[in-house]
């Protein structure tokens, strides 16, 4: 039985597994999930995650639920390049930070962003302030002390901290997005040193 993969494309943890697969050349079935749909609630899925959350994995018998379990897995499973999971305790150490951090900072706040837009309601301004100060206080994070004076988190090469923080970013850079004020962070911006395997 051939690797698959369960996910729906909307999803930024989902992407970040989707881009980091195919980066890697590793092979799998792409299992399109619509969670608009609620597809994630049907009998079939409930027996790949019983979470019901995607992405998921099913490796034959094995079966793994959320995006950083999965790229860990993947890193290890496929011996993916270093850069993307270092060996080095410092730079594995910053990689490990930022995943633990970003699901309750940028992850969050990027998110409700996205969902007030996309909702197509009107949303009060205050509300709709509030969300963007906590927007721009997680983006802030990410460049003073994440990023810091490096082109990515762990140094000069992307890791899997860099993929994850750029589909954040490009999720809340979207049409029918508020600009976000006062940061200096863009996709370019991570970019910008070697990420050749």
């Amino acid at each position: 039985m051939a690797l698959e993969l369960y996910l729906d494309l909307f999803s930024q943890p989902c992407r970040s597994v989707y881009i980091f697969a195919k980066k890697n050349n590793i092979s799998f079935d792409f299992k399109k999930l619509s969670l608009l749909d609620g597809q994630q609630y049907g009998e079939d899925f409930g027996k790949i995650s019983l979470i019901r959350k995607v992405p998921a994995l099913r490796d034959g018998d094995f079966c793994l639920a959320e995006s950083i379990a999965i790229m860990l897995y993947l890193a290890e499973k496929f011996k993916t390049p270093d850069f993307w999971y270092p060996a080095d305790l410092q730079q594995r150490a910053r990689v490990n930070e930022y995943l633990s951090w970003q699901h309750t900072a940028i992850r969050m706040h990027g998110s409700k962003i996205f969902w007030l837009r996309v909702m197509g309601v009107e949303i009060p301004e205050d509300k709709m302030n509030a969300a963007l100060d906590d927007l721009n206080s997680s983006l802030k994070l990410v460049e003073e002390k994440f990023l810091q004076d490096r082109p990515f988190i762990a140094g000069d090469q992307i890791s899997l901290a860099d993929l994850v923080a750029i589909v954040e970013i490009m999720q809340v850079s979207g049409p029918n997005v508020p600009a976000v004020t006062g940061i200096r962070i863009s996709v370019p911006t991570m970019r910008g040193a070697n990420t050749r395997s």
